[in-house]
C-alpha cells in the first residue's frame, strides 16, 4: 500500500530549502559565516533538502510501483536529515551558538 506521501514531501522540503537559502545568503552578507560553522551546517541541509526533492518529483513522475516506494521511502529518510540540519542551524542561531 502506497503512502503518498512524496507531494507533501516535495511541498515542504521545497520550502525548507527556501529558507536554508535565506539563511545561507544572510550569513554571507552579514560576514557571520567566517566565524560560525553556521554555514557549512546549512550547506549540508540546502543539498539534502534538494536531494529530497529530486527524489519525490522523481516518484510524482514514476509510473512502475516499485520505484514509486523505493523513491518514496529514501525521500524520506533524506527529509528527516534534512529536518534534523534545519533543527541545528535553527537553535545554533536561535540561542547564538558559535562554535
Amino acid at each position: 500500500m502506497a503512502n503518498n506521501s512524496s507531494q507533501h514531501i516535495l511541498n515542504t522540503s521545497s520550502n525548507l530549502l527556501g529558507f536554508c537559502l535565506v539563511v545561507l545568503t544572510s550569513l554571507k552578507v552579514t560576514k557571520i559565516n567566517e566565524t560560525t560553522y553556521i554555514d557549512e551546517l546549512t550547506g549540508i541541509a540546502c543539498v539534502v533538502l534538494v536531494t529530497c526533492s529530486f527524489l519525490s518529483f522523481l516518484s510524482l513522475r514514476s509510473s512502475n510501483q516499485k520505484r514509486i516506494d523505493r523513491f518514496e521511502r529514501v525521500a524520506d529518510n533524506f527529509f528527516i536529515v534534512g529536518l534534523v540540519f534545519v533543527f541545528l542551524i535553527t537553535f545554533m542561531i536561535a540561542f547564538s551558538v558559535i562554535f
